[in-house]
């Protein structure tokens, strides 16, 4: 009679777009359009589990030659959409423990002092300007020569300046550019550098040094004016608009080697997408315009309501309609988010982890101890190391571990697992105090903002594919 099938669920997702079906492959992250046959077995396997292949012929006799019904049986198999009970099914991502670190990025902490006083920043080693514990040249020397002795195999190596704010510590960051510059070209590998700036101590004279060496620069800025200065204020309390986006205006008229980005952070109060994007785009001329949603910083009266995470997300989805209004006339809107959903979708990007954090990018404080990523420097998580003995890889393995193990946790089957891999590390331990436990509150957000995705995706290729082409893929150059 025949090996009865069953539908692998955890492995199949169906997004209907328009007239169509789509299938999100989870284990790949491929997209497939449905064929009617193939939509129609999935249906008679819904409705009676436990179908053999010969039941299956039969039932679709009218409609389906049984050559083709075969056929599609053997593919579903293939990919693990049915299940025969022949074989134990493969894990897509089967990694439970990591071994090896293929270092590539560190973040360097320059300073923990910063000229100004957001009311929502996660820093917990944040200071005053007066009192900023600045990262010492020896420390951040040490850090790239530990760079080099644990990962000399890399293709590309990239430095990230933070603090604080990290121009407060300009000569540290010129002369490890010029150390590292040195070091990395006697190896014969390129290092990039990264920065993410409040902007307010930018003179045209750093601006032009920092495009000799061709830094990726973001800046921190929440929108227009009454938006911004509710949270991003000095010490002394006043708001920062006017000087951040005088100097902003000077950065993007001076700074052509790279695209230069804008951070967005929403609190409390602050759900208006389109308005902040209409303003850091199209009024500022930012190259892209990402949001960043709190909804687990240390102080609970910033933190964004359920409903108005709801908010942001339907925001995100307005303007990811414009989106894609405008991709299919060939235009880009810089949608940060939307575009690193699209990316991930188009090239089928699959994770086991949310982050490279303790894999291949690691953060050093200013004292050179090592930190799982910036987020958590001056936290009472655990460093994995320092500079001078290396990371704490057992540490480092030991901590990971809880992350890939997805039982209990609502991960195993969930149809984004592994484009969210359960959520940030930080967003965790902020809010549930445990940096291994998915961010539960996102879920079905998420789910909704993949599916959204899927969508635009699918209708951006079947339309206008030379977008993907022209705008998504240089964003990995």
């Amino acid at each position: 009679m025949g090996a009865q099938l069953r539908l692998v669920e955890q492995n199949l997702h169906l997004v209907d777009v328009d007239s169509k079906s789509l299938l999100f492959h989870i284990p790949t992250s491929s997209l497939f359009e449905l064929d009617d046959l193939t939509e129609r077995l999935i249906h008679e396997l819904r409705q009676t589990p436990d179908l053999t292949a010969t039941m299956l012929v039969t039932r679709l006799a009218e409609t389906f030659p049984e050559h083709q019904v075969q056929e599609v049986i053997r593919e579903m198999l293939s990919l693990e959409l049915i299940s025969d009970g022949s074989k134990a099914l493969t894990r897509e991502i089967a990694v439970s423990q990591i071994n090896e670190f293929p270092l590539n990025t560190l973040v360097l902490n320059v300073n923990t002092g910063c000229n100004l006083s957001c009311s929502y920043c996660y820093k917990e080693d944040l200071d005053k300007p007066s009192a900023g514990r600045k990262m010492s040249l020896e420390t951040a020397k040490q850090s790239i020569e530990m760079l080099l002795q644990e990962s000399p195999d890399e293709a590309r190596y990239n430095l990230v300046f933070f603090g604080g704010e990290p121009l407060s510590n300009f000569g540290l960051i010129v002369d490890v550019v010029n150390y590292a510059e040195r070091r990395f070209a006697q190896f014969g590998k390129p290092v990039d550098f990264t920065m993410t700036t409040n902007a307010t101590l930018l003179t045209e004279e750093i601006v032009d040094w920092l495009a000799v060496h061709r830094f990726g620069l973001s800046v921190s800025m929440d929108g227009p004016k009454a938006i911004h200065d509710k949270n991003r204020i000095t010490v002394g309390g006043q708001g920062t608009y006017d000087v951040v986006s005088r100097k902003a205006r000077m950065l993007l008229e001076r700074y052509s080697q790279r695209p230069i980005g804008a951070r967005v952070t929403l609190t409390r109060g602050i759900t208006d997408i389109e308005r902040i994007w209409q303003h850091l785009f199209q009024d500022m001329g930012f190259a892209e315009v990402g949001f960043a949603p709190v909804t687990s910083g240390d102080i609970a009266s910033f933190n964004l309501t359920q409903q108005e995470l709801a908010d942001v997300f339907a925001g995100m989805k307005r303007l990811g309609e414009y989106y894609l209004t405008e991709a299919l006339q060939h235009r880009n809107i810089g949608f940060s988010n939307m575009h690193q959903l699209i990316t991930d979708l188009h090239e089928g990007n699959k994770k086991a982890l949310p982050c490279g954090a303790g894999v291949a990018m690691l953060a050093v404080d200013h004292k050179g101890e090592l930190n799982l990523c910036h987020r958590f420097t001056g936290s009472d998580l655990n460093t994995f190391g320092d500079v001078h003995q290396g990371p704490d890889k057992p540490a480092l393995s030991a901590f990971l571990e809880q992350r890939l193990d997805r039982s209990d946790k609502g991960c195993a089957s969930c149809s984004i697992r592994n484009l969210c891999s359960g959520g940030c590390y930080h967003e965790s331990y902020a809010r549930y105090e445990d940096p291994a436990q998915p961010t539960w509150h996102y879920c079905e957000l998420m789910r909704d903002w993949v599916d959204f995705g899927i969508r635009v995706y699918s209708q951006i290729m079947a339309e206008n594919p030379a977008f993907i082409d022209d705008y998504i893929s240089p964003r990995r150059a």
